[in-house]
């Protein structure tokens, strides 16, 4: 992305300059750097509030019985994995930021998602290191640096997630001026619910062809 991001603005500087438009590039400078950091104080606030009001939400309690809820979409999503664990956990409160549409405030339980599923692959491998023979073990040590099945569903299915409520194109619209900022809803759910059940579809057939490592 960095490449990208870089590569298009380079291109626009190069371009106005052979156009000779030195002036108009500069004051795009200006009002696009002004402009960008408006809108990071505007969504700040907006991501701070929702925050906000999930971690109220997770210590009151009321995440844990939602997450106690989810657990058959768990257990159908992720067959091996505990539903009491701290993955588990982590997964259910991502997927509730998901669909309140708070994908920043989603980042930080997804970062942890991933890290407890990471800790569980390792000590499975580490499980069956103690029990295969030596012939295997460069095998199963150089297995620890692929993603599980558990951890590809997760990221599929957060990439791919239902929003109930987008919060943050809500959000960018009222910034920039929209009659209707929440017009975005009904497109948003459909769409996503597309995204969603074509993700589930694809990780339970993904799920029956596992490779083998030979």
């Amino acid at each position: 992305m960095a490449y990208l991001w870089g590569g298009m603005l380079l291109i626009g500087i190069v371009y106005g300059v052979l156009a000779g438009n030195v002036d108009e590039v500069t004051k795009a400078f200006v009002s696009c750097s002004g402009e960008a950091v408006s809108l990071c104080i505007s969504m700040a606030g907006i991501t701070a509030m929702w925050t906000g009001m999930m971690k109220i939400a997770e210590n009151s309690g009321l995440v844990t019985e939602l997450a106690a809820k989810m657990r058959p979409l768990i257990r159908f999503l992720f067959p091996k994995l505990d539903t009491e664990s701290k993955a588990a956990h982590y997964i259910c409160l991502n997927f509730l930021s998901n669909v309140l549409g708070l994908s920043w405030a989603s980042t930080s339980s997804g970062l942890c998602a991933m890290k407890e599923l990471k800790e569980l692959q390792l000590q499975k491998e580490n499980a069956e290191k103690n029990t295969e023979d030596s012939g295997k073990k460069d095998a199963v040590k150089n297995s620890s640096m692929i993603a599980s099945n558990e951890m590809c569903t997760f990221l599929i299915i957060n990439v791919s997630s239902l929003q109930l409520i987008p919060v943050n194109m809500i959000a960018y619209r009222a910034k920039y001026g929209s009659a209707d900022p929440t017009a975005i809803v009904g497109p948003a759910i459909l769409a996503t619910a597309v995204s969603t059940a074509v993700a589930v579809i694809f990780c339970r057939i993904a799920g029956k062809y596992k490779k083998v490592s030979p």
